[in-house]
């Protein structure tokens, strides 16, 4: 797996599709400036969980000759229209330039494979660091810090909604898609859930990306360890009403922000829905998620 190196120069932006919150930004433009290359998909919890300092990053060093560009390169087919793409960042507060890269070109040319991942280069261009995943955030900081020629104390961030950091010490679910291209640990309707199993109920298409509802009422069920539950759902149609329950009840406390406490919520946006977040001991637990009206689309659970 080819990935770009030390000292490589930083590749162009030659191949976005557009950009948001800036005009075109080229290498030569940029020349005199420290750049931080942030790639990103706005589903990705992974990236989420590090949004809060790349935004700090942003604001803090931006005077003192940072630039951050954030490369949204998409994961799901909704994720490629601009409108989608334009209403997350606003949501999320993404206000350093984006290059769309709906078409993995920028991807490409970084020779990228991961979200989230970070290139930082220097002044005359070459790259000097770069990180994949989540944490090394002292050290990345350290770099900015380092090639802006500069010491400062390092940033602090708030830990909270789809931005706090994973209960790592707790977490034993892992990242679980539901469609045929890339499903994993799915049981029969009704059967009994082992841990990180899940399964449907009702009418579903099961297609490459995600798994699809047909009916007018339909279930999704996963025996999950963490303190949150995360799902990627999108509604092509109008709004999609649905109920959470843990362990056969109500979350009460342990609801996400996207659901209230009797376990209520709604599919609007394309985008990840925060079920559960567990604010006591996490055990074995078995989530159900019913939807009330067809055609919702289900595609990733991801926990922390």
């Amino acid at each position: 797996m080819s990935i770009l190196s030390r000292h490589e120069t930083l590749p162009g932006f030659d191949g976005a599709a557009g950009w948001l919150n800036s005009e075109p930004l080229t290498p030569d433009g940029l020349r005199g400036k420290v750049v931080l290359v942030d790639f990103w998909t706005y589903t990705c919890i992974n990236w989420l969980r590090t949004l809060g300092y790349v935004r700090a990053w942003a604001e803090k060093y931006k005077d003192q000759g940072l630039v951050v560009v954030g490369v949204h390169t998409p994961e799901f087919p909704f994720e490629r229209d601009i409108d989608n793409v334009r209403w997350a960042a606003e949501e999320m507060r993404v206000e350093y330039p984006i290059a769309l890269d709906p078409d993995y070109a920028v991807w490409r040319a970084f020779s990228n494979h991961y979200w989230p991942a970070v290139y930082i280069a220097d002044a005359e261009g070459r790259i000097q660091y770069h990180h994949f995943g989540e944490g090394a955030y002292d050290e990345s900081e350290r770099v900015i810090q380092r090639l802006l020629g500069i010491e400062d104390g390092l940033v602090s961030v708030a830990d909270e909604g789809f931005e706090a950091q994973a209960d790592w010490s707790n977490l034993e679910s892992p990242e679980t898609y539901l469609g045929d291209e890339q499903a994993q640990n799915q049981a029969p309707a009704d059967a009994p859930l082992e841990l990180n199993q899940w399964s449907l109920s009702g009418d579903w298409d099961v297609e490459s990306r995600a798994a699809v509802l047909n009916g007018d009422e339909g279930g999704i069920a996963f025996r999950f360890h963490a303190r949150d539950v995360n799902l990627v759902l999108r509604s092509p149609g109008a709004p999609v009403p649905f109920r959470v329950l843990v362990d056969g009840e109500p979350p009460g406390e342990a609801h996400g922000v996207d659901v209230d406490e009797r376990g209520q919520g709604t599919v609007v946006e394309p985008r990840l829905y925060q079920l559960i977040r567990e604010p006591g001991s996490i055990t074995d637990r078995t989530i159900e998620i019913t939807f009330l009206a067809p055609g919702v689309e289900g595609y990733v659970f991801t926990f922390g």
